[in-house]
């Protein structure tokens, strides 16, 4: 009996808004010079979509004609075990993932089979890694959450803002300021304001599921506790920001906890001398900090509208009838930053992010100890790209996967991680600045104290 072909990647979800987008994205890369990618499945429900997806994404083509269309579905777990016996890789993009991820992350931790996202919902992540760690450091399954947007770009950025304390300097605090920027009105995907507004029910989950799970370590990072205001004015960039309550720094806290239990990261499948050595060398330079982030703006005003739009979904996302009044009008809560439509292709394509991260820390770890001394350094870096959602979401999430394909045996067996401590000392910075996104050392001072 012929064994069916093994894919070396099955994206599902392929004709969702992102999957569609993810799909274009891969194509780029099959069977290109030097891509270890060589051959792609399509899974969802309803093969007409994926077909319609796949000539969208092909465009000005005409599709590939040997991407086979499975059919597979969240609720049917005999079809996502099929799906991972026939693929090396599966990259998810059925949100909101607190509905339809756990299945999938179940299949392939059970199966072995690799599995990559693009969540930022926190709950979805900390519940798979309760749940999935050990059945997939077993089967050899490495699954990484939030590839995309949520939370690559924070991640990669605060790791490069922390190898620039070189010496004897040590980082305190790093605040990533994000700012969207458009010569147009842009537009968010409902998806991800659906997965906000999920995530304020899921706090009471989130803060059950962290009680009944042992303490991680925790970095010893020099100086005192953080405290911030409400609304922080940073004028060296010039941006107002206010608290974005995102994944990002929770999963930077998690990897600098793995790095806590690991100070050399963790150890390949099967790795080269080589990357043992750069492996070692990059996490040993890496000095953890505390991590927080704030949605940033030129403009006061705009502050306002963020701290407003927070307030609704903080507030109706609580009741069951909030959260329906929410999703059925989403361009009224959120002043027509997010709605059903998303956006249009011209509003993606003018559409870019800047995340600037301002680290605050000492010249000398040995300042830091010397009673309430305030920090005298500070080193700015920023991370650019395209718009967020539907551009560097797909290049992200694609970059990972190329580099899970082609070097499989320099990342961990399996197990379920951030991707800060899979793809730390990977070149996926190096991939990502090839591919239209950058990262920047804006400056670095002494500061009077």
């Amino acid at each position: 009996m012929a064994h069916p072909q093994l894919f070396d990647l099955v994206i599902l979800g392929a004709s969702g808004f992102t999957g569609k987008r993810v799909l274009k994205q891969a194509l780029k890369f099959l069977n290109a010079p030097s891509s270890p990618l060589r051959s792609i499945a399509l899974a969802g429900r309803t093969p007409s979509n994926l077909s319609q997806a796949l000539q969208w994404a092909s465009r000005p083509n005409s599709p590939p004609t040997d991407i086979p269309l499975l059919t597979a579905d969240t609720s049917d777990p005999d079809s996502l075990r099929a799906l991972c016996s026939r693929t090396r890789l599966i990259i998810n993009c059925v949100g909101p993932f607190r509905r339809h991820g756990e299945p999938v992350v179940a299949a392939c931790a059970a199966s072995g089979c690799d599995y990559l996202d693009v969540t930022g919902e926190m709950e979805f992540m900390e519940r798979a890694e309760a749940r999935y760690h050990e059945r997939a450091v077993e089967s050899g399954s490495l699954v990484v959450c939030a590839c995309g947007f949520d939370s690559v770009p924070a991640e990669l950025g605060v790791l490069f803002n922390s190898v620039q304390w070189v010496g004897e300097s040590s980082p305190y605090r790093v605040v990533g300021y994000l700012t969207a920027e458009s010569e147009r009105r842009i537009v968010g995907n409902f998806g991800t304001f659906e997965s906000a507004v999920l995530a304020v029910d899921s706090v009471k989950d989130l803060k059950e599921l962290r009680r009944s799970r042992p303490a991680r370590p925790r970095p010893a990072i020099p100086g005192p506790p953080l405290k911030g205001a409400l609304i922080e004015h940073e004028k060296k960039i010039g941006l107002w920001g206010v608290e974005l309550p995102s994944a990002d720094s929770t999963l930077v806290g998690r990897t600098f906890s793995t790095l806590t239990e690991n100070p050399y990261g963790l150890p390949g499948r099967n790795e080269s001398a080589e990357m043992v050595e750069k492996r070692k060398a990059f996490w040993s330079s890496v000095k953890p900090a505390h991590f927080g982030v704030k949605i940033a703006s030129k403009h006061l005003l705009s502050i306002f509208v963020y701290i407003t739009m927070g307030i609704f979904i903080g507030l109706l996302g609580k009741i069951s009838f909030g959260r329906w009044l929410l999703l059925k009008y989403p361009s009224l809560f959120t002043f027509g930053v997010f709605s059903k439509n998303g956006p249009t292709e011209e509003e993606v394509e003018s559409a870019s992010f800047k995340m600037w991260f301002v680290g605050h820390g000492y010249s000398k770890k040995s300042v830091a100890t010397e009673g309430n001394r305030k920090p005298d350094m500070e080193i700015i870096t920023r991370v650019m790209g395209p718009e967020m959602g539907y551009v560097t979401t797909p290049i992200i999430l694609i970059q990972c996967a190329l580099v899970l394909l082609s070097q499989r045996d320099n990342l961990p067996k399996g197990g379920v991680y951030t991707p800060g401590i899979v793809f730390g000392a990977t070149d996926l910075r190096d991939r990502l600045q090839q591919n239209g996104m950058s990262f920047d050392v804006i400056s670095k001072s002494k500061l009077s104290s």
